[in-house]
Protein backbone atom coordinates (compact mmCIF):
# COMPACT_ATOMS: atom_id res chain seq x y z
CA UNK A 1 0.00 0.00 0.00
CA UNK A 2 2.92 2.35 0.71
CA UNK A 3 4.25 1.69 -2.78
CA UNK A 4 0.95 2.94 -4.20
CA UNK A 5 2.06 6.47 -3.28
CA UNK A 6 5.17 6.24 -5.48
CA UNK A 7 3.37 7.48 -8.59
CA UNK A 8 1.94 10.54 -6.84
CA UNK A 9 5.22 11.45 -5.13
CA UNK A 10 7.21 10.99 -8.34
CA UNK A 11 5.00 13.08 -10.58
CA UNK A 12 4.12 15.83 -8.08
CA UNK A 13 7.10 16.33 -5.78
CA UNK A 14 10.32 15.17 -7.49
CA UNK A 15 12.46 16.94 -10.12
CA UNK A 16 11.28 16.29 -13.65
CA UNK A 17 12.91 13.66 -15.87
CA UNK A 18 15.15 12.21 -13.14
CA UNK A 19 13.98 8.57 -12.82
CA UNK A 20 17.43 7.08 -12.15
CA UNK A 21 18.23 9.71 -9.54
CA UNK A 22 14.95 9.01 -7.78
CA UNK A 23 15.68 5.28 -7.79
CA UNK A 24 19.24 5.73 -6.51
CA UNK A 25 18.30 8.10 -3.71
CA UNK A 26 15.53 5.75 -2.66
CA UNK A 27 17.77 2.69 -2.46
CA UNK A 28 21.38 3.53 -1.65
CA UNK A 29 21.09 5.70 1.51
CA UNK A 30 18.50 3.39 3.07
CA UNK A 31 20.59 0.30 2.31
CA UNK A 32 23.79 1.81 3.73
CA UNK A 33 21.86 2.87 6.84
CA UNK A 34 20.63 -0.68 7.47
CA UNK A 35 24.09 -2.15 6.82
CA UNK A 36 25.63 0.25 9.34
CA UNK A 37 22.97 -0.57 11.92
CA UNK A 38 23.32 -4.35 11.57
CA UNK A 39 27.08 -4.41 10.81
CA UNK A 40 26.50 -7.43 8.61
CA UNK A 41 27.78 -8.19 5.11
CA UNK A 42 27.12 -11.17 2.81
CA UNK A 43 29.76 -13.89 2.67
CA UNK A 44 30.69 -16.75 0.37
CA UNK A 45 28.05 -17.73 -2.14
CA UNK A 46 25.75 -15.10 -0.71
CA UNK A 47 27.85 -12.29 -2.18
CA UNK A 48 26.67 -13.28 -5.65
CA UNK A 49 23.14 -14.14 -4.53
CA UNK A 50 22.72 -10.86 -2.69
CA UNK A 51 23.93 -9.02 -5.79
CA UNK A 52 21.42 -10.84 -8.01
CA UNK A 53 18.56 -10.17 -5.60
CA UNK A 54 19.68 -6.57 -5.16
CA UNK A 55 19.56 -5.97 -8.91
CA UNK A 56 16.23 -7.77 -9.44
CA UNK A 57 14.34 -6.54 -6.38
CA UNK A 58 15.89 -3.08 -6.10
CA UNK A 59 18.31 -1.86 -8.79
CA UNK A 60 16.73 -2.77 -12.12
CA UNK A 61 13.26 -2.77 -10.57
CA UNK A 62 13.56 0.80 -9.24
CA UNK A 63 15.06 2.12 -12.47
CA UNK A 64 12.34 0.59 -14.62
CA UNK A 65 9.65 1.61 -12.13
CA UNK A 66 10.59 5.28 -12.24
CA UNK A 67 11.04 5.25 -16.04
CA UNK A 68 7.52 3.83 -16.34
CA UNK A 69 6.19 6.35 -13.81
CA UNK A 70 7.65 9.27 -15.77
CA UNK A 71 6.66 8.07 -19.26
CA UNK A 72 3.23 6.50 -18.63
CA UNK A 73 0.07 7.50 -16.81
CA UNK A 74 0.22 6.02 -13.33
CA UNK A 75 -2.80 3.82 -13.90
CA UNK A 76 -1.41 2.31 -17.10
CA UNK A 77 1.91 1.56 -15.43
CA UNK A 78 0.00 -0.13 -12.63
CA UNK A 79 -2.08 -2.11 -15.12
CA UNK A 80 0.99 -3.50 -16.85
CA UNK A 81 2.56 -4.23 -13.48
CA UNK A 82 -0.50 -6.27 -12.51
CA UNK A 83 0.78 -8.99 -14.87
CA UNK A 84 3.40 -9.79 -12.23
CA UNK A 85 1.35 -12.46 -10.38
CA UNK A 86 0.91 -14.34 -13.66
CA UNK A 87 4.68 -14.31 -14.15
CA UNK A 88 5.21 -15.51 -10.58
CA UNK A 89 2.72 -18.30 -11.14
CA UNK A 90 4.69 -19.46 -14.17
CA UNK A 91 8.08 -19.25 -12.43
CA UNK A 92 7.01 -20.87 -9.16
CA UNK A 93 6.26 -24.21 -10.81
CA UNK A 94 9.78 -24.97 -12.15
CA UNK A 95 11.84 -23.04 -9.58
CA UNK A 96 9.91 -23.68 -6.35
CA UNK A 97 8.04 -26.84 -7.18
CA UNK A 98 4.76 -25.17 -6.23
CA UNK A 99 1.70 -26.65 -7.87
CA UNK A 100 -0.23 -24.31 -10.15
CA UNK A 101 -3.76 -24.30 -8.74
CA UNK A 102 -6.87 -23.23 -10.55
CA UNK A 103 -7.65 -20.95 -7.63
CA UNK A 104 -4.34 -19.12 -8.07
CA UNK A 105 -4.93 -18.64 -11.79
CA UNK A 106 -8.44 -17.37 -11.09
CA UNK A 107 -7.08 -14.95 -8.48
CA UNK A 108 -4.47 -13.62 -10.93
CA UNK A 109 -7.05 -13.10 -13.67
CA UNK A 110 -9.47 -11.47 -11.24
CA UNK A 111 -6.78 -9.13 -9.97
CA UNK A 112 -5.65 -8.12 -13.46
CA UNK A 113 -9.26 -7.56 -14.58
CA UNK A 114 -9.81 -5.46 -11.48
CA UNK A 115 -6.79 -3.28 -12.23
CA UNK A 116 -8.03 -2.87 -15.82
CA UNK A 117 -11.37 -1.59 -14.54
CA UNK A 118 -9.64 0.55 -11.95
CA UNK A 119 -7.38 2.44 -14.34
CA UNK A 120 -9.59 2.36 -17.44
CA UNK A 121 -8.38 2.74 -21.00
CA UNK A 122 -5.79 5.33 -21.91
CA UNK A 123 -7.05 8.16 -24.09
CA UNK A 124 -3.55 8.94 -25.38
CA UNK A 125 -0.96 6.94 -27.31
CA UNK A 126 1.29 4.97 -24.99
CA UNK A 127 5.02 5.55 -24.97
CA UNK A 128 6.73 2.29 -26.09
CA UNK A 129 9.74 2.87 -23.82
CA UNK A 130 7.41 3.30 -20.87
CA UNK A 131 5.51 0.12 -21.75
CA UNK A 132 8.77 -1.85 -22.06
CA UNK A 133 9.95 -0.45 -18.73
CA UNK A 134 6.71 -1.44 -17.00
CA UNK A 135 6.93 -4.98 -18.42
CA UNK A 136 10.55 -5.28 -17.34
CA UNK A 137 9.63 -4.00 -13.91
CA UNK A 138 7.01 -6.75 -13.51
CA UNK A 139 9.47 -9.40 -14.71
CA UNK A 140 12.23 -8.28 -12.32
CA UNK A 141 9.95 -8.33 -9.31
CA UNK A 142 8.44 -11.69 -10.25
CA UNK A 143 11.84 -13.38 -10.59
CA UNK A 144 13.07 -11.62 -7.45
CA UNK A 145 10.17 -12.97 -5.40
CA UNK A 146 10.70 -16.53 -6.61
CA UNK A 147 14.47 -16.50 -6.07
CA UNK A 148 14.07 -14.93 -2.62
CA UNK A 149 11.82 -17.82 -1.62
CA UNK A 150 14.10 -20.40 -3.25
CA UNK A 151 17.32 -19.18 -1.59
CA UNK A 152 15.98 -18.03 1.77
CA UNK A 153 18.26 -15.75 3.78
CA UNK A 154 21.40 -16.43 5.85
CA UNK A 155 21.11 -13.39 8.14
CA UNK A 156 18.55 -11.31 9.98
CA UNK A 157 15.69 -9.73 8.11
CA UNK A 158 16.94 -6.14 8.53
CA UNK A 159 20.46 -7.05 7.37
CA UNK A 160 19.07 -9.03 4.42
CA UNK A 161 16.98 -6.02 3.38
CA UNK A 162 19.97 -3.70 3.77
CA UNK A 163 22.18 -5.84 1.54
CA UNK A 164 19.70 -5.71 -1.30
CA UNK A 165 19.00 -1.99 -0.99
CA UNK A 166 22.71 -1.12 -0.83
CA UNK A 167 23.74 -3.38 -3.72
CA UNK A 168 20.79 -2.26 -5.79
CA UNK A 169 21.72 1.36 -5.11
CA UNK A 170 25.34 0.74 -6.09
CA UNK A 171 24.08 -0.79 -9.35
CA UNK A 172 22.07 2.38 -10.01
CA UNK A 173 24.69 4.97 -9.01
CA UNK A 174 26.94 4.83 -12.12
CA UNK A 175 23.91 4.73 -14.41
CA UNK A 176 22.56 7.83 -12.73
CA UNK A 177 25.81 9.77 -13.03
CA UNK A 178 26.33 8.66 -16.63
CA UNK A 179 22.86 9.28 -18.06
CA UNK A 180 21.35 11.95 -15.82
CA UNK A 181 23.87 13.59 -13.54
CA UNK A 182 22.79 15.67 -10.56
CA UNK A 183 20.14 18.42 -10.71
CA UNK A 184 21.31 22.00 -10.47
CA UNK A 185 18.62 22.84 -7.96
CA UNK A 186 16.86 20.74 -5.32
CA UNK A 187 14.02 22.23 -3.30
CA UNK A 188 12.93 21.47 0.24
CA UNK A 189 9.87 19.71 -1.21
CA UNK A 190 12.14 17.50 -3.32
CA UNK A 191 14.27 16.57 -0.31
CA UNK A 192 11.19 15.76 1.76
CA UNK A 193 9.84 13.54 -1.01
CA UNK A 194 13.19 11.76 -1.37
CA UNK A 195 13.26 11.22 2.40
CA UNK A 196 9.79 9.70 2.31
CA UNK A 197 10.70 7.32 -0.51
CA UNK A 198 13.91 6.35 1.28
CA UNK A 199 12.69 5.79 4.84
CA UNK A 200 9.06 4.77 4.33
CA UNK A 201 9.04 3.44 0.76
CA UNK A 202 12.30 1.50 1.11
CA UNK A 203 13.45 0.85 4.70
CA UNK A 204 10.01 0.16 6.17
CA UNK A 205 8.16 -1.23 3.16
CA UNK A 206 10.90 -3.58 1.95
CA UNK A 207 11.59 -4.97 5.40
CA UNK A 208 7.99 -6.05 5.88
CA UNK A 209 7.78 -7.13 2.22
CA UNK A 210 10.66 -9.60 2.51
CA UNK A 211 9.13 -10.98 5.69
CA UNK A 212 5.91 -11.54 3.78
CA UNK A 213 7.79 -13.26 0.95
CA UNK A 214 9.13 -15.75 3.49
CA UNK A 215 5.79 -16.48 5.11
CA UNK A 216 3.36 -16.59 2.17
CA UNK A 217 3.10 -18.60 -1.06
CA UNK A 218 4.73 -16.84 -3.99
CA UNK A 219 1.50 -16.13 -5.87
CA UNK A 220 -0.28 -14.92 -2.75
CA UNK A 221 2.42 -12.41 -1.88
CA UNK A 222 2.69 -11.14 -5.46
CA UNK A 223 -1.05 -10.50 -5.56
CA UNK A 224 -0.72 -8.27 -2.51
CA UNK A 225 1.23 -5.93 -4.76
CA UNK A 226 -2.03 -5.18 -6.56
CA UNK A 227 -3.00 -3.04 -3.58
CA UNK A 228 -0.57 -0.50 -5.05
CA UNK A 229 -2.83 0.65 -7.94
CA UNK A 230 -5.83 0.67 -5.60
CA UNK A 231 -4.00 3.06 -3.27
CA UNK A 232 -2.73 5.07 -6.26
CA UNK A 233 -6.31 5.54 -7.46
CA UNK A 234 -7.51 6.53 -3.98
CA UNK A 235 -4.70 9.07 -3.65
CA UNK A 236 -5.61 10.46 -7.06
CA UNK A 237 -9.15 10.92 -5.77
CA UNK A 238 -8.25 12.47 -2.41
CA UNK A 239 -5.15 14.50 -3.30
CA UNK A 240 -5.58 15.38 -6.97
CA UNK A 241 -9.36 15.44 -7.11
CA UNK A 242 -9.54 12.85 -9.85
CA UNK A 243 -12.89 11.19 -10.47
CA UNK A 244 -13.76 7.74 -9.15
CA UNK A 245 -16.38 6.04 -11.32
CA UNK A 246 -18.56 2.97 -10.58
CA UNK A 247 -16.37 0.78 -12.85
CA UNK A 248 -13.34 1.85 -10.83
CA UNK A 249 -15.13 0.88 -7.62
CA UNK A 250 -15.91 -2.49 -9.19
CA UNK A 251 -12.27 -2.82 -10.20
CA UNK A 252 -11.04 -2.12 -6.68
CA UNK A 253 -13.49 -4.72 -5.34
CA UNK A 254 -12.25 -7.26 -7.90
CA UNK A 255 -8.63 -6.65 -6.90
CA UNK A 256 -9.46 -7.19 -3.23
CA UNK A 257 -11.44 -10.33 -4.11
CA UNK A 258 -8.47 -11.72 -6.04
CA UNK A 259 -6.14 -11.05 -3.10
CA UNK A 260 -8.49 -12.78 -0.66
CA UNK A 261 -8.96 -15.72 -3.02
CA UNK A 262 -5.20 -16.26 -3.23
CA UNK A 263 -4.87 -16.15 0.56
CA UNK A 264 -7.59 -18.71 1.29
CA UNK A 265 -5.43 -21.86 0.93
CA UNK A 266 -2.90 -20.53 3.46
CA UNK A 267 -5.69 -19.59 5.90
CA UNK A 268 -7.45 -22.95 5.71
CA UNK A 269 -6.73 -25.07 8.83
CA UNK A 270 -4.74 -28.23 8.31
CA UNK A 271 -6.72 -31.41 7.93
CA UNK A 272 -6.60 -33.58 11.10
CA UNK A 273 -4.50 -36.35 9.60
CA UNK A 274 -3.24 -37.60 12.96
CA UNK A 275 -6.77 -37.98 14.27
CA UNK A 276 -7.88 -39.82 11.14
CA UNK A 277 -4.90 -42.16 11.40
CA UNK A 278 -5.75 -42.83 15.04
CA UNK A 279 -9.35 -43.66 14.17
CA UNK A 280 -8.17 -45.84 11.32
CA UNK A 281 -5.92 -47.76 13.68
CA UNK A 282 -8.80 -48.33 16.10
CA UNK A 283 -11.26 -49.77 13.59
CA UNK A 284 -12.40 -53.31 14.55
CA UNK A 285 -10.68 -54.97 11.63
CA UNK A 286 -7.52 -53.11 12.49
CA UNK A 287 -7.55 -54.20 16.12
CA UNK A 288 -8.00 -57.81 15.01
CA UNK A 289 -5.01 -57.54 12.72
CA UNK A 290 -2.85 -56.19 15.53
CA UNK A 291 -3.84 -58.95 17.90
CA UNK A 292 -3.09 -61.54 15.25
CA UNK A 293 0.29 -60.31 14.07
CA UNK A 294 1.45 -58.22 17.00
CA UNK A 295 2.62 -55.48 14.60
CA UNK A 296 0.25 -53.16 12.74
CA UNK A 297 0.83 -52.94 9.01
CA UNK A 298 2.06 -49.69 7.43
Amino acid sequence: MVWGSTYLVTTEFLPENRPLLAATVRALPSGLLLVLITRSLPRGAWIGRAAVLGVLNIGAFFALLFVAAYRLPGGIAALIGSLQPMLVLGLAVPLLGERARGRDLAACLLGTAGVALLVGASATALDPVGVAAALGCAGCMALGIVLTKRWGRPAGLVAFTGWQLALGGLFLLPLTLLFEGLPQRVTTVNLTAYGYLCLVGAVFAYTVWFRGVERLPAVAVSLLGLLSPVVAALLGLVVLGQGFTPPQLAGAAAVLAGIVLAQLPSLRPARPQRKESHEHRNRPGRRHQVRRTGVPSA
